[in-house]
């Protein structure tokens, strides 16, 4: 089963310890149970509940320290990762917040060498301690080039740091704040270490209305010593970068935990509703809206999961995950998007009542798409390997499922974070070619007119700077790619031909949209509107794989989970 059911969850795919975790923070969701949940969601109460049951259980220890600063039970391991991003997320985002915001706070200490400061993150996570990472300003947002945190150096070889970090998740209790600046006097940046307990940090507001802390701090005249150093220089904004790297592909683990739980409240409840005599999941466009979601999640799950492989495998010879972790971050949360909307639709009044999860969930989920670089910047990021990808495949070894139980240890050194054109990619054709599905084909002939667009009638000088343009370019590429993976991993889980001939239907639509707004653009010349209208298509209509599907799959899940009151 690919979704995740707390009620049936068998852990198969993790070793015993990493099993153990995941049954322990399920068990301690259900025991809380979702009215207690829902009341402290409604009354913003701080997590800490949460928070000790981590620290009794040792649970971030394990899943956040590099194996050489921690006990036997320590990894950094993607694969175990991912479950409990999903699980936490299932239950709610401000569980999963605290999470993601450690990971990002932990980043620039991991990628450090500045060994003090490893021990003693090492020492906080055992006594359950979180992190926080201060990036971004009040001014500028995520834009690092113009940060306004400085550190100045004093005679007596100490320094003082001055500035303000604005929406800083944990940033009430971390007691190592991983702080990007620049130097006062070479402007060359800088991360360090700060402190919420200090006097000198002012702990200004919390800037949402929520159960999270997403702290606006600032530091005056703040003291930092040679060992609160992380890293100086151009590693500095390397290691920013890289950081969210890693921490941007967790958010659509989040988006995934939030559906699922979302589709089986909202199932249960249409095949439990009455409305003129007909249950409500039997009338048609509600089984259809319910089966695209079905799709679409699975989809999602499928690419998320694959995305980890090639992040394991990752070095410096094999970047490819440099595209993989932004379209799981772009794609795969804008999709979450659609899959609540999609199931807002068939439940529609009930999805405002306080005492359902999914009043919780049509909320959260449009906060994912619009944390670690919105969805502009990310389809920014994917369109510089357009090139390579299309026209420049080159060969890569066959990159089998990577469940092994290991420390991923090139995430924290990844290298310097430019040449992003000089990344190559294996071929996206075999995988594609590999299949004889209706509505594949159709979507493989809208990706042949795609790539034949762009050797014919590519984007012109004004174009290039028309962002809006590039952007709709870019989601058709992420579509192949998003494509290319769900098939690669369609194949490792044996998925069946309908169900992947289902997920194609939406593809070939969700292009067709696409190439739309394209073929729309004022800026579109005749040429390039020919190969766009071209573009334009419609999926195969198949009764069987649809019918199959949403028999076999969906109505297969009615009553399969609901939480513990």
């Amino acid at each position: 089963m690919l979704l995740f059911n707390p009620k049936q969850f068998q852990g198969e795919h993790l070793d015993q310890p990493s099993k153990a975790i995941v049954e322990k923070t399920i068990n301690f969701f259900e025991a809380k149970g979702k009215g207690k949940l829902k009341e402290d969601d409604r009354n913003r109460v701080w997590y800490s509940d949460l928070l000790e049951f981590i620290k009794e259980n040792r649970i971030f220890y394990q899943l956040l320290t590099p194996t050489e600063e921690g006990e036997e039970s320590c990894r950094w391991d993607t694969w175990r990762n991912c479950a409990f991003n999903e699980v936490l997320a299932f239950y709610g985002l401000h569980y999963w917040y605290t999470w993601q915001v450690s990971i990002l706070g932990l980043g620039p200490i991991w990628m450090s060498p500045n060994q003090q400061a490893r021990q003693k993150a090492a020492r906080l996570l055992k006594d359950g301690h979180v992190f926080a990472f201060g990036l971004s300003e009040r001014e500028h947002g995520a834009d690092i080039y113009s940060t306004e945190m400085t550190l100045t150096p004093r005679e007596d070889g100490t320094y003082l740091a001055n500035g303000e970090k604005y929406y800083i998740g944990n940033g009430n209790v971390a007691e190592m704040v991983s702080t990007f600046g620049k130097m006062a006097d070479t402007k060359e940046y800088v991360f360090f270490v700060a402190n919420y307990q200090n006097h000198k940090y002012e702990l200004k507001d919390n800037i949402i209305n929520s159960q999270s802390y997403v702290a606006d701090f600032a530091l005056s005249d703040y003291p930092v010593n040679e060992e609160d150093i992380l890293v100086k220089g151009q590693e500095a904004w390397d290691t920013a970068l890289n950081t969210v790297n890693v921490g941007k592909y967790n958010l659509g683990w989040a988006s995934i935990g939030i559906c699922t739980h979302a589709f089986y409240e909202a199932l249960n409840h249409a095949a439990n509703r009455v409305l003129y005599g007909i249950k409500v999941v039997d009338f048609p466009h509600v089984n259809q809206m319910i089966t695209d979601a079905y799709c679409r999640l699975v989809a999602m799950k499928l690419f998320a999961l694959r995305a980890s492989d090639y992040q394991r495998v990752a070095s410096p010879e094999d970047r490819r995950y440099l595209l993989y972790n932004p379209t799981v971050k772009m794609k795969v949360t804008t999709q979450g998007e659609q899959v609540i909307d999609l199931l807002w639709d068939v439940i529609a009044a009930k999805g405002f009542e306080k005492d359902t999860y999914f009043e919780m969930a049509t909320r959260d989920i449009r906060a994912l798409p619009k944390l670690e670089g919105t969805v502009h910047v990310n389809l920014a990021l994917i369109s510089k390997f357009i090139f390579n990808y299309f026209f420049n495949p080159q060969m890569f070894p066959d990159v089998p499922q990577q469940r092994q139980p290991e420390h991923d240890r090139f995430l924290f050194n990844q290298g310097p974070a430019k040449g992003l054109g000089q990344v190559t990619f294996h071929d996206y054709n075999k995988v594609y070619e590999k299949w004889d599905l209706k509505n594949l084909e159709v979507f493989k002939e809208q990706v042949a007119l795609f790539k034949e667009f762009l050797i014919n009638a590519p984007p012109d000088e004004e174009q290039q700077k028309d962002t809006d343009f590039l952007m709709q370019l870019g989601e058709l590429f992420t579509l192949v790619v998003y494509g290319q993976l769900i098939l690669e991993n369609a194949e490792i889980y044996k998925l069946e031909n309908e169900l992947v001939d289902q997920v194609f239907d939406f593809m070939v639509r969700d292009f067709t949209g696409f190439a739309i707004k394209l073929f729309s653009k004022a800026s579109a010349t005749p040429g390039q509107m020919g190969y766009f209208n071209k573009m334009l298509k419609k999926p195969v209509s198949d009764n069987h794989s649809y019918n199959y599907v949403w028999k076999n799959h969906v109505l297969a899940l009615v009553g399969a989970y609901e939480m513990n009151p």
